[in-house]
């Protein structure tokens, strides 16, 4: 694999000084499990890391092409993220968390022209210049029920120590609603797993974030020994991927509800989580802008269209299951209603997917993990309608659709360097890009640094 000079320089920067100090942690566990024996109780601590992606994609058929298309020629692009992880613990069973992080590269296209974009690590941004920006800052409280207790290690966002098993939580401030809402063991985050946006998390769920990612708001849940239940609302931005805030929450605001049950099959983890969303906007519809386009004679143009506080709903499963100590298989569906303008996440009304992980301690390297899923993302019929009749979303339109589902291949090989760095070779392959049959397949090969550790535990 080619990558030019400055997609290397991009890679370098992933591996700063901060190795010097840091220690071990495991990005593939659960983030809550009981653990032997009980870790120590935290006041703080203080995780970081720096992850840099480069992609390529080659030449493929492309009869036509619009404004939003991925472009038909080679394109080599990066990406680069650092983050610091601080925890405190303010008082008994209340936790605070504090993130600035920094972002910058540029993606294919302008991050344009696939609904399924091949790296997660890349926000929706104009600008290829890392920028600093504060990513989380939220305070949690625990409400606890009964004596029992439950374990935790120290991690990113996770202080070591207890707390109680059955317990009612509160979490208000600025967050990814992706940190509590459609977990996966094997599928949740882009500098360690699989990096297509619709396989990192659901991507028919439209979820509340401005475009880096994150949004305002607050999550609730009730968690017991073997199942929780969460309920978040959180801000919506007030344009499609726009950065800025609706600050009328009473009227714009995105809801999520999710049930989690987790359970042990012959001895190996296993969990399922339904979620459902109420996704208020000021958005558009595809329907009334073909009704809009037919009345005038113009081509059809959602924003045109766009209400006060207009509904999208759907739901989604995300279900994984450890199948022997190396080996773990997970499925996603979801689904929404499709007639409403794609927002603040991707263009994709359905989605259907599963993949499987193995360790490599079989072949004598237990850090490395090797993976590999296939995922069916899918419109609507009207939706469909408003692309081929040259309508555009926020980050797809052909000009003109002949539609067919987005299916995408992805594999990872992660080699687990030393203690702290990981490197990644990752290859994509999309077959209907932007849901049109006239266009692609087209090959994505990737390869990914990934820098992590503690300077306290």
């Amino acid at each position: 694999m080619k990558i030019r000079a400055r997609t290397w320089i991009l890679l370098a920067m992933a591996a700063p000084a901060l190795a010097q100090t840091a220690q071990d942690t495991s990005s593939q566990a659960p983030a809550a499990q009981p653990v032997d024996p009980q870790p120590a109780a935290e006041r703080w601590n203080l995780y970081y890391q720096a992850t840099s992606i480069g992609d390529e994609h080659g030449a493929f058929r492309s009869p036509y092409s619009g404004p939003f298309s991925l472009q038909d020629y080679p394109e080599h692009d990066a990406s680069l993220t650092a983050t610091l992880f601080l925890g405190f613990q303010l008082f008994s069973n209340t936790q605070i968390y504090v993130d600035p992080e920094v972002a910058g590269g540029r993606g294919f296209s302008g991050v344009d022209g696939l609904a399924d974009s091949p790296n997660g690590e890349l926000p929706r941004v104009a600008s290829a210049t890392p920028k600093p920006y504060l990513a989380r800052a939220y305070i949690t409280q625990d409400f606890g029920f009964g004596d029992a207790r439950e374990d935790f290690d120290s991690d990113a966002n996770q202080l070591g120590g207890s707390r109680p098993m059955t317990r009612y939580s509160i979490s208000v401030g600025r967050f990814s609603v992706t940190d509590f809402f459609d977990d996966n063991a094997f599928s949740h985050d882009p500098r360690t797993q699989f990096m297509g946006w619709a396989v990192m998390y659901n991507g028919a769920w439209d979820y509340p974030a401005d475009t880096r990612g994150y949004t305002w708001g607050w999550v609730h849940e009730f968690h017991t020994r073997n199942w929780s239940v969460r309920y978040g609302s959180a801000a919506e931005p007030k344009t499609a991927n726009g950065l800025r805030f609706d600050r009328r929450l009473f009227r714009d605001r995105g809801d999520m509800f999710e049930g989690q049950r987790d359970f042990s099959f012959h001895g190996h983890k296993g969990a399922v989580r339904l979620l459902g969303f109420l996704l208020h906007t000021d958005s558009g519809s595809y329907a009334e802008a073909l009704a809009l386009a037919r009345a005038t004679g113009t081509t059809p143009d959602v924003t045109a269209t766009r209400e006060v506080g207009r509904l999208k709903y759907g739901t989604g499963i995300s279900a994984d299951q450890e199948i022997t100590k190396d080996v773990g298989a997970f499925v996603r569906l979801g689904w929404n209603d499709g007639k409403t303008e794609s927002f603040a996440f991707t263009a994709m009304d359905r989605l259907a997917e599963g993949g499987i992980q193995i360790t490599g301690r079989r072949w004598k390297r237990p850090g490395d993990t090797v993976a590999t899923a296939y995922i069916a993302g899918g419109i609507s019929g009207v939706h469909a309608s408003y692309l081929a009749a040259g309508g555009y979303d926020f980050l797809i339109g052909d000009g003109r659709l002949n539609y067919g589902p987005e299916l995408v291949w992805e594999s990872y090989y992660s080699a687990k360097v030393n203690r702290q760095l990981y490197v990644s070779v990752d290859l994509q392959y999309d077959t209907n890009p932007a849901y049109n049959r006239d266009r692609g397949p087209v090959w994505i090969e990737s390869l990914r640094v990934h820098l992590e550790g503690a300077v306290k535990k």
